[in-house]
C-alpha cells in the first residue's frame, strides 16, 4: 500500500500530468483538498472511498490513511500546485513513517509557472534576472530569520510571493528600498481556474489596482524587471557559432 502526494495543478484539470491522472484514477481511495483542487480533476476515478480533506484536520486525514492501509488499499493525496510546495505534506510524511506506511510524490505544476505562462513571460532572463525566489509573506506563521522579505528582496531577483494579496501595501513597502517604484508587479488571481483574472503595474501603483480588483485570497504576487521591457542578451545557447555537443563548431 502506498499513498501518493500527487500535485493537481494550479487549477485547469489537463495540467495535471499524466501519471497523476492515471493513479486518481487507479487508486480505491482518494483524499483531495476541496477548497483549492477542482472536481474535474477526479474526472474518471474509480476509487470507492472520496474524502474532501477541507473539512478534516491532520489526525483525521492521517487515520483515513491508516484505515486504508490496513485494508491494503493505496490512496491518492491530490493536493493543488506541487505538493513540495506549501502543500503541508511534511507533517503528513512524518505521520507515515512514524507508521512504516510508503509514500510518493509526484509532481504538479506550480502557480509561478502558470502564473508566468498567463502573462506571457520568462522568469529568468540573461543579465535581468537568473534566479527565481518562491516565498509567502509571513502574517499568522512567521518566517525564518534571514527570510523577511526586506532579506529576500536585496537579492534583486523575481520574487513570486504566496499568501500575501490582503496584505499588498506592506508587501510593497518592503520591496520598494530594494526595487525602485518602477519595477513591474503582477498579482495573478486564481490562475487557468475559468475565474481567472490578473492586474500588472509598478511598485508604485499596484496597490491601487489590485484594490479594484478586490482581490482577497488565491492570489500570486509576481515582482520583478523580468516583467517589463528590461534589455536583456541573447542566450548563449542558440547564438550561432556557440559550439556544444548537440551542435559542434564549424
Amino acid at each position: 500500500m502506498t499513498v501518493y502526494f500527487i500535485g493537481a495543478g494550479p487549477g485547469d484539470p489537463e495540467l495535471i500530468t499524466v501519471k497523476g491522472q492515471r493513479l486518481i484514477r487507479q487508486c480505491p481511495v482518494i483524499i483531495y483538498a476541496g477548497s483549492l483542487v477542482p472536481a474535474a480533476v477526479l474526472e474518471g476515478h474509480q476509487a470507492s472511498t472520496v474524502i474532501n480533506s477541507a473539512e478534516l484536520h491532520l489526525e483525521q486525514i492521517i487515520a483515513a490513511m491508516r484505515t486504508a492501509h490496513e485494508h491494503g488499499q493505496d490512496v491518492a493525496r491530490v493536493h493543488s500546485g506541487d505538493p513540495s510546495l506549501y502543500g503541508a505534506i511534511g507533517e503528513q510524511i512524518r505521520h507515515l513513517k512514524a507508521l512504516g506506511i510508503d509514500y510518493q510524490i509526484i509532481p504538479g505544476v506550480t502557480a509561478t509557472a502558470a502564473s508566468a505562462a498567463l502573462l506571457g513571460c520568462e522568469l529568468t532572463l540573461p543579465q535581468v534576472a537568473q534566479t527565481v525566489i518562491l516565498t509567502r509573506y509571513g502574517d499568522s506563521s512567521p518566517m525564518p530569520p534571514g527570510e523577511q522579505l526586506a532579506d529576500l528582496a536585496r537579492h534583486g531577483s523575481t520574487l513570486a510571493i504566496h499568501l500575501g494579496v490582503k496584505h499588498l501595501p506592506r508587501i510593497v513597502e518592503a520591496l520598494l528600498p530594494h526595487y525602485g517604484t518602477e519595477c513591474p508587479v503582477a498579482v495573478v488571481h486564481r490562475a487557468t481556474w475559468p475565474d481567472q483574472d490578473w492586474v500588472r503595474g509598478t511598485l508604485g501603483n499596484i496597490v491601487e489596482r489590485s484594490a479594484a480588483k478586490h482581490f482577497r485570497r488565491t492570489a500570486l504576487i509576481l515582482v520583478g524587471h523580468v516583467l517589463g521591457d528590461a534589455p536583456f542578451a541573447e542566450s548563449a545557447l542558440y547564438r550561432a557559432g556557440h559550439a556544444h555537443l548537440y551542435r559542434p563548431g564549424d
